[in-house]
């Protein structure tokens, strides 16, 4: 499963998702799209953080611990 966070450096959210994810134990990359472009593109990405799960943008906000769990269940 490829997990990726896909937000600008700025993002006040992006810390507080990376750690839900360790917590959750799901490998994950971060991808700043000041330095990836393209991904912003790609995503239609507008707003930050997005996580995008196998190529799928599955949450375009800050997702709850609830409702990572939720996605997550029987994906790992």
């Amino acid at each position: 499963m490829d997990v990726q966070i896909i937000a600008t450096k700025g993002c006040t959210h992006r810390p507080n998702l990376e750690k839900e994810l360790r917590d959750l134990g799901i490998p994950h990359q971060v991808v700043f799209v000041e330095d990836h472009p393209e991904v912003a593109a790609r995503y239609h990405i507008r707003h930050s953080p997005n996580l995008v799960v196998d190529g799928q943008v599955v949450f375009t906000r800050q997702p709850d611990e609830g409702e990572l769990k939720t996605f997550f269940a029987g994906r790992t």
